[in-house]
């Protein structure tokens, strides 16, 4: 999804990240072992530097998420287990605005979990923060997850109708209920989770924190990446392996689709849920979500996105001077483009490393006003040439048209716009936003349409075919939904409800 505003960021679902640590001692003070990446071995907070050699649980979790920034800037939260006792604090805004050194110092536990979170435009509400935190009959319980929901409508009119009360629209809320209600009549917090995941379906990988334990699950398509990790001693749990490194751990694995892990006393065992497993892989994580230094079921990004330019090269490939990738998604495209065709890879867009993700801004309007101070074309690299401007993929495609013109108002020649995503012409209801079919650019349009559109000399997009080529042929079967309509879980006819769901506002 375009990361300078061409992307679907009003869209119904949302994306996140999150992170989980047990029985670690220290966070130790380098990073891991495949991290070379922007974020890799942050530390304390705001200052960029390792965290100290004593630090806590909190303080991983801190880094982790901050390595995991990307993933969501709206509300970040962190909860802590001491002793049985779990704490938590979150709030809307980036990490460095909800934490600091001596609110981190306060959260004191030996495991913890954390949340950041990108929401839409009629959830942006501080009751849907993550870790949600509850106590119940048997305990204490918190919950953060990424993904979403497709039952989530009747679930939650279930719950309501036994009486149940919310009190956000997040999906969190859902999975938590479940879990306590199951926890009643189950031997341990893991059989729990596990009768949990059989009443709900979508796109999910979670953490959830117990007084005594640390589970992870991930659902049985595999849609969302969840990633475990060694350090100290104890273990990491980790949307992505960046965090990983981040905090000087050792990536060990990927959750697989349908496990359940538990981390217990220092000890990780691993549930099969039972449920029938059918990996569906959300592609956008290596097109554009995951960060380019992480290693995704066994994958690198960085490589998924240059073998991705290297076709988009001979699928679309046309007469040109130079390759310009639009930052920061389509750098490692672009460089594939240009190992291909030749061509060298040129800085045509400076990034004002200052701005978010523009695809995670709730409205149109923030999201066009954030391009204009998120990018700059070069003209002294431009000007004149022929340019191949890479972008992750075109979505909605309102910015694409200002980059475009800013590229020739900066004295290119020619532009040629490719997507090194296929045409988005279907929903998502697994996460990656945009279930309004209306909103979609490419839907009913030529290449040639869209090129006029944009302005642009021409527009080419990789062949969903050849990204299937790409990531099936390393082993990782994925799903192509939003390019081809075919889902692979049954969609319910009304899939979100939130538009319904009008929590009571603190003012």
């Amino acid at each position: 999804m375009n990361n300078t505003g061409a992307g679907a960021g009003a869209g119904l679902h949302e994306e996140c990240g999150v992170f989980g640590i047990a029985g670690a001692q220290a966070p130790g003070s380098g990073a891991g072992q495949h991290s070379n990446g922007p974020g890799s071995g942050a530390g304390q907070p705001g200052s960029g530097a390792p965290p100290e050699q004593n630090a806590d649980a909190a303080v991983c979790t801190f880094v982790g998420l901050f390595a995991l920034q990307h993933r969501g800037q709206e509300s970040c939260g962190i909860a802590v287990n001491d002793a049985g006792v779990i704490s938590c604090r979150k709030g809307q805004g980036l990490l460095t605005d909800i934490f600091d050194e001596k609110n981190l110092q306060n959260l004191k536990g030996a495991s913890a979990i954390g949340h950041v979170r990108y929401g839409k435009a009629t959830a942006s509400l501080a009751e849907n923060t993550q870790p949600i935190a509850v106590s119940h009959i048997k305990g204490n319980l918190a919950v953060a997850y990424n993904g979403s929901l497709v039952n989530a409508g009747a679930l939650r009119e279930e719950i309501e109708m036994a009486g149940g009360v919310f009190h956000g629209t997040s999906g969190s809320e859902i999975i938590a209920y479940l879990i306590v209600r199951e926890r009643i009549g189950s031997d341990s917090i893991e059989e729990a989770v596990c009768k949990a995941m059989q009443r709900i379906r979508g796109a999910y990988s979670l953490v959830a924190m117990s007084p005594r334990k640390l589970i992870a699950a991930r659902d049985p398509g595999g849609f969302r990446p969840l990633s475990i990790g060694t350090l100290d001693g104890g273990y990491i749990i980790a949307s992505e392996t960046c965090a990983i490194d981040a905090v000087g751990g050792a990536y060990l694995r990927d959750v697989e689709p349908g496990e359940i892990v538990v981390i217990e006393n220092g000890r990780l065992s691993s549930i099969d849920s039972g449920l029938p497993v059918n990996k569906s892989f959300c592609c956008f994580e290596f097109i554009y979500f995951s960060r380019p230094d992480s290693i995704v079921d066994g994958i690198g990004v960085d490589w998924a996105r240059r073998e991705i330019g290297k076709a988009l090269a001979r699928e679309t490939g046309v007469p040109a001077d130079i390759v310009v990738a639009v930052p920061d998604s389509g750098l490692s495209a672009a460089r594939g483009y240009s190992e291909e065709s030749g061509l060298p890879n040129t800085m045509g867009l400076i990034k004002n490393r200052y701005i978010g993700r523009t695809f995670i801004k709730p409205t149109q309007a923030g999201r066009e006003r954030d391009v204009r101070l998120k990018l700059n074309p070069l003209s002294a690299n431009v000007k004149g040439k022929r340019v191949i401007m890479v972008d992750d993929s075109i979505v909605r495609g309102t910015t694409s048209a200002r980059i475009v013109s800013e590229l020739r108002n900066a004295g290119a020649t020619e532009v040629h716009l490719r997507s090194s995503a296929p045409p988005f012409r279907f929903p998502c209801y697994f996460g990656t936003d945009v279930p309004d079919q209306g909103a979609l650019i490419a839907v009913g349009r030529t290449e040639k349409e869209l090129a006029e559109i944009f302005g642009a000399d021409s527009v080419g997009f990789l062949p969903h075919e050849s990204l299937s080529r790409i990531l099936e042929g390393a082993g990782c079967p994925i799903c192509k939904a939003c390019f081809t309509g075919e889902y692979p879980i049954k969609i319910p006819e009304a899939p979100d409800r939130d538009i319904f769901q009008k929590p009571i506002r603190m003012l």
